[in-house]
């Protein structure tokens, strides 16, 4: 396994690699989100849409590597990519804003709660003092998944659809 990877084992014991994407993983991420049910599409962009466009894969590999990292996790022997997830920062690198997208058949298995994990320390080592995500409120499993991760919800002004959920973090 590439030596650029962090191993993760949720909590019921399914193990995966964790790695930042690059561009050579366009073609990856759009084979991906094929296989990302239309609810899921809809709570990562906050908009429905039959596909990811090219114009967003690159958004999501064509980045700074400050401001915004984005990462990649694949099954423990390399073969799929069951998730992504996006850390971008704002400009004082103090706050961050997350956001996961997880396969439709690797849910259940706690990858979320592992990567949300995982780029929460990111954050926190990087010196972002607070890490955030905007979900449709008709996303119970991830708010639940951040609520047990320790955020907190706050409304979102002239929006009652979405809420915004805070954590947060400890220096590293």
């Amino acid at each position: 396994m590439d030596r650029d990877m962090d191993e993760r084992t949720t909590r019921s014991g399914f193990t995966f690699h964790v790695r930042t994407a690059t561009d050579i993983d366009d073609p990856l991420l759009a084979d991906f989100f094929a296989h990302v049910s239309e609810d899921d599409l809809r709570f990562r962009f906050l908009s429905a849409m039959p596909h990811v466009s090219e114009a967003q894969l690159r958004a999501m590999t064509h980045v700074d590597h400050r401001h915004t990292e984005s990462f990649v996790a694949f099954t423990q022997d390399g073969s799929l990519l069951v998730a992504t997830a996006m850390l971008a920062c704002d400009p004082a690198l103090a706050h961050a804003e997350v956001a996961i997208a997880i396969r439709a058949d690797h849910k259940a298995r706690g990858i979320g709660w592992e990567l949300l994990h995982y780029i929460a320390g990111v954050a926190a080592a990087r010196g972002i003092q607070t890490i955030e995500s905007l979900e449709s409120r008709a996303n119970h499993a991830a708010i639940e998944v951040e609520q047990d991760s320790g955020f907190r919800m706050e409304s979102v002004p002239d929006d009652p659809t979405v809420v915004r959920v805070v954590k947060t973090l400890s220096p590293a």
